[in-house]
């Protein structure tokens, strides 16, 4: 156990933090025979903001073992430390694919399945726990359980999704998607307002993977402007893994290096880069679904102070009024958002505290201050407003208040919390700020 100053990937809040980093089963279940204080399990520290942060918390990076690949069937059981990208490393080069990845491969298997992660196909497919069928979790007494939609069925639902507040997740199988190239066929659609990048996310939802790169920075006719991204798997080709070197950013950057001025110049360049470049192209996996992932600690450009994330999904009935609401709202505050992101949401699932549901999502950043602070308070205000709710893997800062209202049924999820023992002993900043 070392004691060291954590965060999030937003780098807020960071509080100094006694971290256990157990390497077998069997050291977890000792961890928690011998530590009576709340803990959290931790793994590439990629959720936002204080999800897995707390005083006590359990590294699980070093359970990173592959325990059983059928690769005729495409099943895979991965302890829970496995990243999705070590994960694809082994199963693209036999045809295989993950069938829901977020916007990095720097996150653990038990990582995507706390956060219930989604990805540019969620109105196709769901999001990454639907295609989890066991998940193994220990809980505060050292015991384990393998629960699955037939068997503690409860626990399952509640631990995906569940922020890992049900207990410390070891392992999970999962199915695979098949495919037969390791590129996808991308196609990128240049919109000049809101209503046309609405009008066109809409008309290609027939796409696998359709997602919109939103300018929010630009207000009056050119609200909402944008690059609507479509994409496909490939039919033939390589099957070949991501061997791309990142290159870092080697310090902190300045405070408000990402400024007004810098964030139009850069988004009027990628706008007009997307309208020149309209005809199908192949790219590799991980330069799709993980553009970011060739900067490494990308994070540093926001400086020291880091960066809040705001993700909301909107219901279908109010989606576009409250869109509208919220980008007025960022344009009058006088910030920007030097990356903004906007798509489509399927129907959600049956987990508790999942966070996809119908309607559209939007995600916004924005470098840290009490201004941002204040802005993000008031854009939650406006998904309350319209009945939407907020992604509990990107949230530094919301209330109670606006986490009950999203998350209706929060009380069943302490309910079952409570039935396994968790209460008391897995809890985060962020479950004490949200009263889990």
């Amino acid at each position: 156990m070392i004691s060291k100053p954590v965060s999030g990937w937003g780098r807020y809040p960071s509080i100094e933090s006694s971290v256990h980093a157990p390497a077998t089963r069997t050291a977890v279940a000792r961890l928690l025979q011998s530590v009576q204080a709340p803990l959290i399990a931790r793994g590439m520290g990629r959720s936002y903001g204080d999800a897995s942060l707390a005083a006590r918390s359990v590294l699980m990076t070093r359970l990173d073992h592959f325990i059983a690949f059928d690769s005729a069937a495409g099943t895979l059981e991965c302890s829970a430390g496995v990243t999705l990208a070590d994960i694809l490393a082994v199963v693209v080069p036999r045809g295989w694919f993950l069938p829901v990845l977020p916007g990095t491969g720097y996150v653990t298997l038990g990582g995507a399945i706390a956060a219930d992660v989604h990805g540019k196909n969620h109105h196709h497919d769901g999001s990454f726990s639907q295609f989890v069928d066991e998940i193994s979790v220990m809980l505060a007494d050292g015991s384990v359980l393998r629960c699955s939609r037939d068997s503690h069925a409860d626990l399952f639902h509640a631990s995906a999704g569940g922020m890992g507040l049900t207990g410390i997740i070891l392992a999970a199988r999962l199915r695979l998607r098949a495919v037969s190239s390791s590129h996808i066929d991308q196609r990128l659609l240049a919109t000049p307002d809101l209503d046309t990048t609405l009008a066109l996310l809409e008309q290609h939802e027939g796409s696998t993977y359709v997602v919109a790169w939103l300018d929010v920075n630009q207000g009056g006719a050119r609200r909402g402007r944008g690059i609507v991204m479509l994409g496909e798997h490939a039919r033939d080709g390589e099957l070949a893994p991501d061997t791309r070197r990142a290159l870092s950013v080697p310090l902190d950057m300045p405070a408000g290096l990402l400024g007004r001025p810098l964030t139009r110049a850069f988004n009027a360049l990628y706008h007009a880069r997307g309208a020149r470049n309209t005809a199908s192209h192949r790219v590799h996996y991980a330069r799709y679904f993980f553009p970011l992932d060739a900067l490494g600690d990308w994070n540093r450009l926001y400086g020291r102070r880091g960066f809040l994330q705001h993700q909301c999904v909107l219901p279908p009935d109010s989606a576009r009024v409250a869109l509208r609401e919220l980008l007025q709202c960022v344009t009058a505050s006088g910030l920007v958002s030097p990356l903004a992101v906007l798509k489509g949401f399927g129907a959600g699932n049956d987990n508790l505290l999942s966070f996809p549901r119908s309607g559209l999502t939007l995600t916004m950043d924005f470098a840290r201050s009490d201004a941002a602070l204040a802005l993000c308070a008031r854009l939650d205000a406006i998904v309350v407003a319209h009945g939407g709710r907020l992604y509990l893997a990107k949230d530094a800062a919301m209330s109670t208040a606006t986490f009950r209202h999203g998350y209706p049924q929060w009380q069943r999820f302490q309910e079952i919390r409570e039935r396994y023992g968790a209460l008391g002993r897995f809890a985060s900043l962020q479950s004490q700020r949200l009263g889990l």
